[in-house]
């Protein structure tokens, strides 16, 4: 009985932490390579390089590149479960992203959502972007506990 009420709690965990964290195509951040966001590029990940961390998966585009990443993986997790920054903090709300469009702020990764005329990023900079991470940092507390 003890193994099934283990392994009930694992699965349970696991899916618990995936609901906050944005797994479109089954990867973070849509499969684009995590580290390359802290060299300023967006690079797709490629399926020969996959590493789970903490039931997350994530792609990379190098064997380089899953090392750096396996020194230290909690650097390069999206902040906000990978969701649209700008979302967070202005709604609350959970939101898809682009992988394309990004920043690295504070040693931190944010991704945001751009399309059909909208750009995220350029209205997180221009609505005050330190603001907005102040107030989606305390969405995202709210949104944790929540679930």
């Amino acid at each position: 009985m003890k193994p099934l009420i283990i392994a009930f709690l694992f699965i349970s965990s696991v899916v618990f932490s995936q609901q906050n964290v944005n797994l479109k195509n089954g990867f973070i951040a849509n499969g684009y390579d995590v580290v390359e966001y802290f060299k300023n590029k967006a690079v797709k990940g490629n399926k020969k390089f996959v590493v789970t961390f903490e039931g997350i998966k994530f792609k990379f585009s190098s064997a380089k590149n899953v090392k750096i990443f396996n020194a230290s993986p909690k650097k390069y997790i999206p902040q906000y479960g990978g969701y649209c920054a700008y979302a967070i903090g202005k709604t609350g709300e959970k939101v898809s992203i682009n992988p394309k469009t990004f920043e690295i702020r504070d040693k931190k990764l944010y991704l945001f959502y751009n399309a059909w005329g909208t750009n995220t990023r350029k209205l997180w900079d221009k609505e005050g972007a330190q603001e907005l991470k102040n107030k989606a940092d305390i969405n995202w507390r709210k949104m944790l506990k929540e679930k």
